[in-house]
């Protein structure tokens, strides 16, 4: 059967005050392409829940959005921060610690690799201009096309992503303004921007536990992004089966 891959959405607070919960096509189609069944998972569901999700979903994707509460990791205050939900963080650090305790296969985007390295005790940027000396540019939006080549990464060799992707170097986007600072235990950076941002990590003795601080899902026509993809959903029907 067709593995289900549950993933996080964004929620909006339009000028009526209703809440709306939105997600990228370009996810869903990423994952739908790669030989999995896409369902949502909306902000505001009772963090009790989560244990329903793992019983019924074969793989979490973490998706991108806006910035995660600094009092979650004791970040620095910063005036470029925004997008605080602090029902989204609560979720998704919760499904992040729930999958990384039961070898469920998770995968996070942007936003997402910062969950991961926050859930298991990791630190962040909360601007990487501002905190990271020499930084490049990373916050090329929001009028360039979300496929823009910004920059190159360095692969960590003998990794798990090194190995997905077949390449000790690819071209990402970069679309995030925060990044991973102080990687969590347990996590191993296996990936770098030029200018030495972790831009990817992996859960070590994980069946696929890999977030990558680059959006794979604009850029799904480079044979290493659907590689990227075609393992995850891998991951999670062998989950399934088991």
């Amino acid at each position: 059967m067709t593995p289900l891959i549950g993933i996080t959405c964004n929620r909006d607070a339009p000028e009526n005050g209703v809440h709306q919960n939105n997600l990228s096509q370009a996810y869903v189609r990423a994952v739908f392409r790669a030989g999995g069944l896409p369902v949502l998972i909306p902000v505001g569901l009772p963090a009790e829940q989560s244990p329903a999700l793992y019983e019924r979903l074969d793989g979490l994707l973490l998706s991108g959005g806006g910035d995660i509460a600094p009092q979650r990791f004791d970040g620095q205050p910063h005036p470029r921060i925004n997008g605080i939900d602090l029902e989204r963080d609560e979720i998704e650090i919760g499904l992040v610690r729930l999958a990384a305790e039961n070898g469920w296969p998770f995968l996070g985007i942007c936003r997402g690799i910062q969950v991961i390295n926050v859930a298991l005790g990791g630190g962040l940027y909360t601007d990487v201009a501002a905190q990271l000396p020499g930084a490049l540019r990373h916050d090329w939006y929001p009028d360039i096309p979300r496929d823009y080549p910004a920059h190159a990464v360095t692969l960590e060799s003998g990794t798990v992503l090194e190995k997905i992707l077949d390449q000790r170097q690819v071209q990402v986007n970069s679309l995030h303004h925060q990044g991973v600072d102080r990687a969590a235990p347990g996590l191993r950076a296996n990936a770098y921007a030029p200018d030495g941002l972790i831009e990817g990590v992996e859960l070590d003795g994980h069946p696929f536990g890999v977030g990558v601080q680059w959006h794979p899902e604009w850029l799904v026509d480079a044979a290493p992004m659907q590689a990227l993809f075609r393992a995850f959903i891998q991951a999670a029907q062998a989950g399934k089966r088991r």
